[in-house]
């Protein structure tokens, strides 16, 4: 079970991830659960301030 969880987990960290680096807003989250929802905004920051710093070029 707890497998299962961290791979949700982490494909919302990954989504979130990629939708920051597409420069969607962080209000576009598709997830209600709180603890996937947070995954989604943490991968979601950490591609904004990527881009931020000029990582990524649109």
């Amino acid at each position: 079970m707890k497998r299962q969880k961290r791979d949700r987990l982490a494909r919302a960290h990954a989504k979130g991830y990629h939708a920051g680096v597409l420069g969607r807003a962080k209000e576009v989250c598709p997830f209600q659960q709180v603890d996937a929802r947070s995954s989604w905004l943490g991968g979601w920051r950490d591609a904004y301030e990527e881009r931020s710093y000029g990582l990524f070029m649109k």
